[in-house]
């Protein structure tokens, strides 16, 4: 059975919420008028992931979602409590009715001149949908970078999305690679407890000191915007923005924990070596390197540029406004999420407005 809505809203996490909240506020009913599709066993998007170490205290510019405040959280609770309960009472709150566990395997549009209606395939069934809100995100999408030797590593290596907490490092040499705030703060909960600790990155790593004013953020997120204007690859917002310069940072960096290295060259049985001879010895290599937009479920709709991006207008696809990605790009903020999934509703309404007053003129003038 193929059921038909107006919108498939797919993931539940910041930026799918957003948009489900504003679909209902502007009158479409969940269930009947529009859907939200998650992968996740249960509410809290990506969050429900992160490690419990990662207390809600140590987040980072956390937005309430609209219409509901995010208040008297105790900042020394794991953030995946905090945030999984916040959004499990949001979902409530507006009756939004989330199915999940459902994945998304497939988006296809059946007309050739991609008019029409949206094929939706899940593992729950099919859905007819005239809209698609994509707000999967990019935990699910670990970049691992490759080096020569990886696979000849005779120690543990692992991914952030892996990341149990400091305890699982105690004792051991740990080469973290990275040049985020993932990465570093992975570096100052592991040097307190581990043999040895090294900071290897690509780029120098640029710090911010003093504030982040409106005017400095509005320049970074037009930097990432730019990119997928153009249809290339979005850069995180951090890497505009640089890492923010706190206490804990200010201390570990005295110590000599935030040392940094180049990039080696290769990884060894041992560890990593750099071609002018110099070696670090390792017991587990931690690769802090960042997500991928996990966008594999709409490649049949071949939306993707010779660049390698998703050429954006706002939050809508320029090769089929049917599609609007929210939680991309310079939308890959919890502020930035928010202000995207109204954006992004305001448009579709304006899509179904315009094609229901088409065939109301069809049906007059037949």
């Amino acid at each position: 059975m193929v059921r038909s809505v107006d919108v498939v809203v797919v993931g539940a996490g910041q930026a799918g919420l957003a948009a489900a909240y504003h679909l209902r506020r502007a009158g479409h009913e969940p269930g009947r008028d529009f859907v939200v599709l998650d992968h996740a066993p249960r509410p809290g998007g990506a969050w429900q992931y992160r490690w419990p170490t990662l207390t809600y205290g140590r987040v980072h510019g956390m937005h309430a979602l609209p219409g509901m405040p995010l208040t008297g959280a105790d900042d020394a609770r794991p953030s995946s409590e905090v945030i999984g309960d916040y959004f499990a009472a949001y979902e409530a709150e507006f009756g939004l009715r989330v199915r999940r566990p459902v994945d998304v395997r497939a988006v296809r549009s059946p007309e050739e001149d991609g008019a029409g209606r949206l094929r939706v395939e899940t593992s729950a069934g099919v859905w007819s949908a005239r809209a698609l809100i994509n707000a999967t995100g990019t935990w699910d999408r670990p970049f691992l970078p490759r080096y020569p030797g990886q696979e000849l590593f005779r120690g543990r290596q692992l991914h952030t999305a892996r990341y149990p907490g400091p305890e699982a490092f105690a004792g051991l040499r740990v080469v973290v690679v990275g040049g985020g705030t993932s990465a570093v703060q992975h570096l100052l909960e592991i040097s307190e407890v581990a043999a040895a600790t090294t900071w290897v990155t690509r780029r120098p790593p640029l710090f911010r000191e003093g504030p982040f004013d409106e005017d400095r953020g509005r320049e970074a997120v037009a930097l990432v915007e730019e990119r997928v204007r153009k249809g290339l690859p979005p850069r995180s917002v951090v890497s505009v923005t640089g890492l923010p310069m706190t206490a804990a940072m200010a201390r570990a960096r005295e110590t000599g924990v935030l040392d940094r290295l180049p990039m080696f060259d290769r990884v060894t049985p041992d560890g990593v070596a750099w071609a002018d001879g110099r070696t670090v010895s390792a017991d587990v290599i931690l690769w802090a390197t960042g997500f991928r937009a996990a966008l594999d479920h709409l490649a049949p709709l071949r939306l993707r540029e010779p660049g390698g991006g998703i050429r954006l207008d706002g939050t809508r696809v320029v090769r089929d406004p049917r599609i609007h990605l929210v939680g991309y790009g310079p939308s890959a903020s919890t502020i930035g999420a928010n202000r995207a999934g109204r954006s992004a509703v305001r448009e579709i309404r304006a899509l179904l407005a315009a094609e229901d007053a088409s065939v109301r003129e069809a049906v007059a003038v037949g």
